[in-house]
């Protein structure tokens, strides 16, 4: 149906990708080159995830703040390796209120800086620790290859701070973003199968000591770097004076942490579940899990499809009602699969006259016989239940199936470089190393995380036996 007004992947990805994101009226490009407007039902989209991502930070301790998009040039010149980092991407503003300004301000790329200057300031003594922030913002990096979602000059997100008394509970913490927040909404909710594992040196965030990953496979094959969690040491802590005394009156200084999720995410679930019919979103994820749709201009229909819509909302279910009759069927229908919602229940005449509904999952092919089945009206509601829980799972299932063809066990650099072509390459950190992955970066392939062999985090690059975990990437 959706496949008549939208690319094949097969034929061109990134191509299927812009058509999606413009077909299912989910953004659009910005005024200025890199900006990106997200239009309602790309913010419906982001609006589930942060309320699910934000339920989890809550539950792991942590508090929401804001702080100013504006962050004076020299808070990030006192941290090196950080200014080093960001300085090719900053937005500095010189010029306000008609005249030059005396400092230069940086609009806000992260905020480590100023988090920094305000947590020397709350944190006095050790009952004051740990401080567990967060903040839901926007931020600036100047993109020179901008693409909706996954690369923009501005995006969404949230960023996550906190400061410890001890460096075990700094990077218990990071770990615990990592599995409880990150990876289990990525797995539970976007039905995202993930490599989570630890970067390599050249990989982490500027300024940090480590950093914690969440790594995607795409539809073709490429990564995707869905969140991170960061442990900063006492690098900013040292900068920015971030010291407490301790039970024994003793100044300490505090090991520090930052972590993030973005709008990127929603790149990702349209490339990792997105087929040639346009979006699949998971029903747990789904701003409209449902939709009623009045096949006919029928008083009846209307009434019965009403009725059915009310049914499910009371049972929990987020439903639309489409009795737009003065469009035709079949564009609605091409208009709901290119938007993705989980389940279409479609109201006939000729059905309603048997006592059944058809109920559609939009999960599943075409030409998969359990995509499309009739049921009674009386157990329609069961029923559309039933097809929710197993959309959810048969959405994550093919990602997993996907991995499972894509993932290659190899035990030289050129198998890795040939299989990353495809999909992601497994091999043994031991082989790759730091020249390693001077060969890899030649043919536009990088270590996405390592990982011990039982697919578990390492707490140092430096265990025996790691795996690292190579493609190309977005």
């Amino acid at each position: 149906m959706a496949a008549r007004v939208l690319t094949p992947r097969s034929e061109d990805f990134p191509r299927w990708y812009q058509d999606v994101v413009a077909k299912a009226e989910m953004a659009e490009n910005g005024p200025v080159r890199g900006t990106m407007v997200i239009r309602p039902y790309g913010t419906a989209i982001w609006e589930r995830m942060q309320r699910e991502v934000d339920d989890r930070i809550k539950a792991a301790g942590a508090a929401n703040v804001s702080f100013p998009l504006f962050i004076p040039e020299s808070y990030l010149q006192r941290e090196a390796e950080h200014v080093e980092g960001f300085s090719p991407e900053l937005a500095v503003v010189t010029h306000a209120g008609g005249k030059d300004l005396e400092e230069r301000v940086v609009v806000r790329p992260t905020s480590e800086t100023v988090f920094g200057e305000y947590m020397a300031k709350w944190i006095q003594g050790h009952r004051d620790l740990p401080l567990l922030l967060n903040q839901w913002a926007n931020v600036v990096r100047w993109e020179l290859r901008p693409r909706i979602f996954l690369r923009t000059t501005e995006f969404l997100w949230q960023e996550g701070h906190t400061a410890h008394a001890t460096e075990a509970d700094a990077r218990d913490y990071a770990l615990r973003i990592l599995h409880e927040v990150y990876r289990d909404f990525m797995v539970e909710v976007l039905g995202i199968p993930l490599f989570v594992g630890r970067k390599t040196a050249r990989e982490r965030f500027a300024g940090a000591i480590n950093t914690l990953t969440c790594e995607a496979m795409m539809g073709d094959g490429k990564a995707l770097q869905m969140g991170t969690s960061h442990e900063l040491g006492q690098n900013f802590a040292k900068v920015f004076g971030i010291d407490y005394l301790d039970s024994e009156g003793e100044l300490q200084l505090t090991w520090t942490t930052s972590w993030g999720v973005s709008t990127r995410m929603i790149g990702g679930l349209i490339m990792a579940h997105g087929d040639d019919d346009g979006l699949r979103l998971p029903p747990r994820l789904a701003p409209t899990q449902v939709v009623v749709l009045v096949v006919r201009d029928d008083e009846e229909c209307h009434e019965r499809a009403r009725l059915m819509a009310e049914e499910m909302r009371l049972a929990g279910m987020r439903v639309s009602l489409d009795d737009r009759t003065e469009i035709s069927f079949g564009r609605r229908s091409t208009e709901w699969e290119l938007k993705g919602v989980p389940v279409r229940v479609e109201v006939g005449p000729r059905d309603l006259a048997q006592g059944v509904v058809t109920v559609v999952r939009r999960d599943l092919p075409g030409d998969d016989p359990a995509r499309k089945s009739v049921t009674g009206v009386v157990e329609m509601a069961q029923a559309v239940a039933d097809a929710l829980e197993a959309a959810q799972w048969s959405l994550h299932d093919q990602a997993v199936a996907r991995v499972t063809e894509r993932l290659a066990d190899v035990s030289s650099l050129p198998d890795a470089i040939e299989a990353a072509a495809t999909g992601f390459a497994r091999i043994p950190w031991s082989l790759v190393g730091d020249e390693g992955e001077d060969a890899l970066a030649e043919h536009a392939v990088t270590v996405r995380c390592l990982q011990r062999a039982d697919g578990s985090v390492p707490l140092s690059a430096d265990e025996p036996d790691l795996v690292a975990i190579v493609a190309r990437s977005y």
